[in-house]
């Protein structure tokens, strides 16, 4: 297959996610009283009615509507004060009702919108962009300085009842092709559950990503739900077409199940944009069809033919009266919004002078982001910035590696300490390293880290210049040849001092110093 820097000359992906939320910081579920609990052991959370037996009534559970209103207000919603819960034919055992309670063509939620801020080193996923000029405005993108901002506009939120779980036994991966037998848990039936749906907004694999980083730190912040990828909490199904550059007409589209992880979701719409324009460039036809991402071996599978709207016979519940929100209660709920990822970059960028790239990356990972706060409760302002490049160069990747930044070793006294030693040159950078290491292995302080180990740097100009002074008397062939335009010989005698002070020296100081008496 072609890479996609040839794909997207000639063809255009067009992009929507419809991402799904479980409520998991809900006592009970959508429609009764049975206890929310992941790992609980099999089928003990169940009711007649989130079993759908005769004559069981269901109830909407209160907070579950403040949660969803909450999620609106988040994302630039407008807040439908009518709306109503429909039965949508589901005939598949792992709901045992045979129909799903959920919201029709009108939802709590209608008409938002998020902004993506894509980094330039991913601009090159959206074709054109990097032609821009910072300020410069394309269909949906603006370029920056450091990048592009995408507005991605928001159908809905809908409420609806998450499944219950399918085990299949004796397949490859889980998977029911093969399987011997399936095995039901009914604990999950009936979890509340919201689904966010875009618009075909997005353009390129890094957008969907982003966006669904994006929508996990909002939800966070939002305390609905523990969104953990890894036991589902929050899933996405990725819509992708493609069309030849310079038409609107939409191509027939795909659909990529459950995606639970980020780089699933990148690679797997990757791998799609460049499946479907082979397909289309051999003179073939894309189907309207769900796929799987098999992670493992970098590809898609079909799974099913795609339903259409029409399969699912959605019909307004009968068992449940349509919801009016007053303006009291959707205000109510207004008040509870916290500090939003958007709001935070912001406050960032204004109260310590951090540029917006930086600003967004702390903000990325709510541990990291609590981490730099506790760090700038104590710290001098002028600190901010080397404190954020060692959280963003350094310990977000540990954190990603396993690290718990909240009990490590390495405190935000300890960081600002760290940081300090830097900022003063009593260390070099490759130093700090050596020293951050030193930290996290010994749980000791960086200062008597730096004391034990002697690895303080000599920034004493008057020592450093008899070590200059000995290096260049010591190479009379190699000054000349600096002299006559070989200005690379910097580097070796920078070395040459590093060495003779045994790595302590201030490089810094000693590249000024040298350049100084050999351009003087």
């Amino acid at each position: 297959m072609k890479k996609i820097e040839e794909v997207l000359k000639d063809w255009e992906p067009v992009i929507g996610l419809e991402v799904h939320c479980e409520l998991t910081k809900l006592e009970t579920k959508m429609f009764c009283g049975c206890k929310l609990e992941f790992g609980a052991a099999p089928n003990t959370h169940t009711c007649p009615v989130c079993l759908g037996l005769p004559g069981a009534l269901p109830v909407p559970n209160k907070a579950a509507i403040e949660s969803i209103v909450l999620a609106g207000l988040a994302t630039n919603c407008d807040i439908e004060k009518h709306t109503m819960f429909y039965r949508k034919g589901y005939m598949y055992p792992d709901m045992a009702k045979n129909f799903q309670t959920t919201q029709g063509p009108k939802a709590f939620c209608m008409r938002g919108h998020l902004d993506l801020d894509v980094d330039e080193k991913n601009i090159n996923e959206r074709y054109g962009v990097a032609e821009l000029a910072p300020g410069e405005t394309f269909e949906n993108v603006t370029r920056t300085e450091d990048g592009y901002t995408a507005k991605v506009g928001i159908t809905r939120i809908h409420m609806e009842e998450d499944a219950g779980k399918m085990i299949h036994v004796g397949g490859a991966e889980g998977r029911i092709e093969g399987a011997t037998h399936s095995l039901v848990d009914y604990n999950r039936a009936g979890t509340p559950l919201i689904e966010l749906v875009t618009e075909p907004d997005l353009r390129s694999p890094e957008e969907a990503r982003l966006f669904m980083e994006k929508l996990r730190q909002i939800f966070l912040a939002l305390n609905i739900s523990d969104c953990s990828m890894e036991e589902g909490s929050i899933r996405a199904d990725g819509n992708i077409s493609l069309r030849r550059r310079g038409t609107d007409q939409l191509g027939t589209k795909t659909e990529l199940k459950n995606i639970n992880s980020f780089k699933s979701l990148h690679d797997g719409l990757l791998y799609e944009i460049c499946r479907q324009a082979e397909v289309l460039e051999e003179g073939g036809v894309i189907y309207q069809e769900t796929r799987h991402w098999d992670a493992s071996k970098k590809r898609t599978i079909v799974m099913r033919t795609k339903e259409t709207a029409d399969d699912y016979r959605m019909f307004p519940d009968p068992d449940l009266a349509p919801y009016d929100l007053s303006d009291e209660f959707i205000e109510r709920v207004r008040a509870k919004l916290p500090e939003l990822p958007d709001q935070k970059v912001k406050r960032f960028q204004e109260t310590w002078s951090l540029s917006a790239y930086d600003a967004r990356h702390l903000v990325e990972h709510r541990v990291t982001a609590n981490f730099f706060e506790a760090c700038m409760e104590t710290a001098d302002a002028k600190l901010a910035k080397p404190l954020a490049n060692l959280i963003i160069n350094d310990l977000a990747a540990m954190a990603n590696d396993g690290l718990d930044l909240s009990a490590s070793p390495l405190s935000p006294a300890r960081a600002v300490e760290l940081v300090g030693l830097l900022a003063s040159d009593a260390i070099s950078s490759k130093q700090g390293k050596q020293v951050l290491a030193a930290v996290l292995d010994e749980d000791k302080d960086p200062a008597q880290i730096v004391e034990e180990k002697g690895m303080k740097q000599v920034s004493d100009t008057g020592a450093l210049e008899a070590v200059i002074d000995k290096v260049l008397a010591d190479n009379p062939d190699k000054v000349a040849a600096y002299k006559g335009g070989k200005t690379g010989l910097l580097g070796f005698f920078v070395g040459q001092c590093m060495k003779a002070t045994r790595g302590q020296g201030n490089p810094k100081l000693i590249n000024q110093m040298l350049a100084q008496k050999l351009n003087g």
